[in-house]
C-alpha cells in the first residue's frame, strides 16, 4: 500500500464519500430532470447540506422522489464525511499523521546508520555521543512518553515500539544499517534483539549491554560483536583513576576526531589512496603530517601496538593514528577521509 495513502486514508475516505454523493446527485438530476450540469450540481449541494433553499426549477414527481431518496441516503453519510474532515484537520490528527509520514520518508532514505535500542541511561548516552560525532542513528523506544518528549526536542529519529519485535527492527531499516546498539535493561531482551538482528543482517556490527558475566558469553554466542557491562566499566575506570590518575585523565582527553587536544583517527585500508596501499608505515608517515601510528589491526583481528616502520599495510588492515586536531584535519584532507 502506498505510504502516502496509508497515513492519510481517513481523510481520503471522507473526501471520497463527499465526491461520490455529489456525483451521484448531479448525474441523477441530469437524467431524471434533464437539467444542465451546473443546475444539477447546485441542486445536489443544497439538498445534501439541507440548507433549505428553493429548488432550482420545478421538480417532477420522479424528481421529488429522487430528491427524497438523496436526502435520506446522503444525510448521515455527508454529515459523517464533513465531521471526519473537520476532526482530522482541527482535532490534530492531520499533524500527527503528517509527522509519521515525514518520519517514514526519512526512514526510506536512511542507510549505513546505527540503531539504538532502548533510551534509558545507557541508550541516551550512546545517542548523545553518536550525535556529537555526527553519525546517522535512530532510536527504538517502547515508552511513548519518552520518545515523544525527545522527538519534540531534537531532530533525532524515534520509533515507538518493542525492539524485540522483528517488524520494528525491519521498520528501523536494520537491513540497511551498519551497526546496532542494544541497551535494554533486561539481558533476556538484549539477547533476543541480538539473535533477531544477526538473522536479519548477518553483516551488522552489534554492540550489546549486559548486566552479568554469564550473559556476556551468551550474547557473544548469539552474535554480538562487543558486549559491554556498564557497571563493570564504570567501576574499573574509577579504580584506575585511583591507581593511575594521570594516565586515565590523559586517555579521557583523547577523542575520536573531536575537539580535544589529542585526537585518535581510524584509517581503513580501503580509505587509503591507491599509491599508498601495500606500502609500509614509514612511507605512510611521510604523507601523514607527523601523525603517530600507534596501532595496527590485521584482518585476523590481531593488534600490534607501536608497529615497526617496515610493517606493510595489507587488505583488511586498520591503522590507529594519534595527533592534534590540526594534524588529524590535514591527514583527513590528504587521504580524502570524511571527518566527523
Amino acid at each position: 500500500m502506498n505510504k502516502h495513502f496509508y497515513y492519510f486514508k481517513k481523510l481520503y475516505y471522507a473526501l471520497g464519500l463527499i465526491l461520490i454523493i455529489v456525483l451521484l446527485g448531479t448525474v441523477g438530476y441530469v437524467i431524471v430532470e434533464g437539467w444542465g450540469i451546473f443546475d444539477a450540481f447546485y441542486m445536489t449541494i443544497i439538498t445534501v447540506t439541507t440548507v433549505g433553499f428553493n429548488e432550482v426549477q420545478e421538480l417532477s414527481t420522479v424528481g421529488k422522489l429522487f430528491t427524497a431518496f438523496l436526502i435520506i441516503t446522503s444525510f448521515g453519510t455527508f454529515a459523517y464525511a464533513i465531521s471526519a474532515v473537520t476532526t482530522y484537520v482541527i482535532g490534530g490528527d492531520y499533524v500527527k499523521y503528517y509527522k509519521e509520514f515525514k518520519m517514514a520518508k526519512k526512514l526510506e532514505n536512511l542507510s549505513d546508520h546505527t540503531i539504538v535500542c532502548g533510551y534509558g541511561r545507557v541508550g541516551k548516552q550512546a545517542a548523545h555521543d553518536l550525535r556529537f560525532y555526527k553519525k546517522k542513528f535512530l532510536v527504538v523506544e517502547r515508552k511513548i512518553e519518552v520518545s515523544e518528549g525527545e522527538q519534540a526536542d531534537s531532530e533525532a529519529i524515534f520509533i515507538k515500539g518493542d525492539a524485540t519485535n522483528d517488524m520494528i527492527l525491519v521498520k528501523a531499516g536494520i537491513k540497511q544499517a551498519s551497526s546496532l546498539i542494544t541497551a535494554l535493561p533486561k539481558d533476556a531482551d538484549n539477547l533476543f534483539v541480538v539473535l533477531s538482528a544477526r538473522e536479519l543482517n548477518p553483516k551488522l556490527k552489534i554492540i550489546s549491554r549486559a548486566s552479568s558475566y554469564s550473559s556476556m558469553r551468551k550474547l557473544r554466542i548469539a552474535g554480538a560483536n562487543n558486549v559491554i557491562m556498564p557497571d563493570t566499566v564504570g567501576g574499573a575506570h574509577m579504580a584506575s583513576l585511583v591507581v593511575n590518575p594521570d594516565v586515565m585523565e590523559f586517555l579521557d582527553l583523547i577523542k575520536v576526531s573531536g575537539k580535544a587536544a589529542v585526537n585518535l583517527e581510524e584509517i581503513d585500508f580501503q580509505e587509503l589512496p591507491e599509491d599508498l596501499k601495500y606500502c609500509t608505515i614509514s612511507t605512510l608517515k611521510e604523507r601523514a603530517v607527523n601523525c603517530n601510528v600507534i596501532g595496527v589491526k590485521t584482518k585476523d583481528n590481531e593488534y600490534t601496538i607501536n608497529p615497526p616502520e617496515d610493517t606493510e599495510i595489507l587488505p583488511g588492515t586498520k591503522l590507529f593514528v594519534l595527533g592534534n586536531p590540526d594534524q588529524i584535519k590535514e591527514l583527513n584532507n590528504t587521504f580524502r577521509i570524511k571527518s566527523i
